[in-house]
């Protein structure tokens, strides 16, 4: 089984570009927080900065709603690109990101492009028409 969930905030404003075949691919870090206390008492805490990638229009509803600073919970898959640059093999692991939902109040306000109100919580809407290969539904 493949199945990821996090909950964090985006490090950077989510950037959306096409393939050459005029397919949106929203890509964006999220930062996930772990804090624990040590045996001794001592108060810990590290994060984890996560790459994440979300395709179709959930991507650009994604990139729409969402910026720097922001919460996000998101669903999805671990996927490894490969490709080889010089003669070396290079790797790259990430989310592919199936579903996202709205969470918190992260980053302030949305982009000036977006309307200033989150929507409120309505029944999920059936996904549009996708790809074979891509599942999920976007909660916008």
């Amino acid at each position: 089984m493949n199945r990821v969930t996090l909950m964090g905030n985006l490090t950077a404003d989510p950037e959306i570009r096409h393939t050459p075949a005029g397919k949106a691919v929203c890509e964006f870090t999220i930062a996930v927080n772990e804090r624990w206390t040590t045996e001794a008492g001592e108060k810990k805490e590290r994060a984890a900065f996560i790459g994440c990638a979300c395709w179709g229009a959930r991507g650009e509803a994604f990139a729409k709603w969402h910026r720097k600073g922001k919460a996000a919970l998101v669903e999805g898959k671990l996927r490894q690109d490969e490709w080889e640059k010089d003669g070396k093999k290079q790797r790259k692991t990430y989310v592919e990101v199936t579903d996202w939902h709205f969470c918190g109040i992260g980053g302030g306000e949305a982009k000036p492009d977006a309307p200033r109100q989150q929507p409120k919580p309505s029944a999920p809407k059936p996904a549009p028409a996708q790809p074979e290969g891509e599942i999920g539904i976007a909660h916008v």
